[in-house]
């Protein structure tokens, strides 16, 4: 490989990788912001009536803070991936771009599906217990949403 700027290593090369790395935690982060927001109100106003609850409860919180933590894995790898432009090429540039979207988006979708599940579940668990289980159900399966993503951008970060 060369060691100068060339049209395989351009100046912007890297530019695309921050921008994944960037994209990554902040897309990520903004869904478990959301999912933790969302889930939280809905603990308050459940608290009212059965305080007893709250700790069973704060799993949606739980769920939607392993969110950030996927993107912050990718961000992190993809950041320690970036090197001067000379040694790193467009194509590794559009692949960690790919890699810290994928995990972002998808943990985005799945903190919106968290919140919301998490916001009408721990309602409803406080007024039929039964709930709880299927809230449970639900929640796993919108988490795994994200893990999804981040098995994506994984194996894009390794191409």
């Amino acid at each position: 490989m060369s060691s100068e700027v060339s049209s395989d290593n351009p100046i912007y090369g890297p530019f695309f990788g921050v921008m994944g790395a960037a994209s990554a935690i902040i897309f990520s982060a903004l869904g478990a912001a959301y999912g933790t927001a969302k889930s939280g109100t809905g603990i308050a106003a459940m608290s009212v009536m059965r305080p007893e609850l709250i700790m069973k409860s704060i799993i949606p919180v739980v769920m939607a803070g392993i969110i950030a933590i996927y993107g912050l894995v990718v961000a992190v790898l993809i950041a320690g991936a970036l090197e001067e432009p000379s040694k790193y090429s467009l194509y590794r540039g559009f692949i960690h771009l790919g890699a810290g979207l994928a995990v972002g988006f998808s943990g985005l979708a799945a903190g919106f599906a968290i919140g919301i599940v998490g916001d009408a579940g721990v309602r409803g668990t406080a007024q039929q217990p039964r709930l709880f289980v299927g809230m449970i159900l639900i929640l796993i399966f919108a988490e795994v949403l994200g893990l999804y993503g981040l098995i994506v951008a994984i194996y894009l970060y390794t191409k």
